[in-house]
């Protein structure tokens, strides 16, 4: 085929279609386009629809383990040093943060703060970097 002739036969292709697309939207009824058209049609894969953010029966809330704290204390936080403290004493070796964590069954959020205390109070020693230091209860 010459290229002028596949040029010409696919613009009447594409205008024949786009007559006959015009033809049936100007032969619908208002209804018909109005249902496809608004919103209740099945939607495919991907993104859930939106919600009003009320949970549906279908959304059973789950429990969060991530996120913020409660706010703590001074005195919560001086609870959870006593016992980093206590548990420390009993190791002569010392104990790393993950240990402690683990030892007390601490969200691994609550340590830092609680450990930066101790430190502060000079209740604890510490030796090392990053997550190789080793906690020693002082004096």
């Amino acid at each position: 085929m010459p290229k002028s002739s596949l040029r010409s036969s696919l613009e009447s292709l594409a205008s024949n279609f786009a007559a006959s697309v015009l033809d049936a939207i100007r032969g619908a009824s208002l209804e018909e386009l109005l249902d496809d058209s608004s919103g209740n049609a099945r939607r495919g894969p991907g993104r859930p629809p939106k919600t009003n953010g009320a949970p549906t029966a279908s959304a059973a809330p789950r429990a969060r383990k991530s996120g913020r704290l409660a706010r703590r204390s001074l005195a919560d936080i001086t609870k959870a040093l006593d016992q980093v403290v206590s548990l420390v004493k009993t190791k002569k070796d010392g104990l790393r943060a993950e240990q402690i964590r683990a030892a007390l069954k601490m969200q691994s959020k609550e340590m830092p703060r609680v450990l930066q205390e101790g430190l502060a109070k000079k209740k604890l020693k510490s030796k090392g970097q990053k997550r190789a230091t080793t906690y020693f209860a002082a004096g």
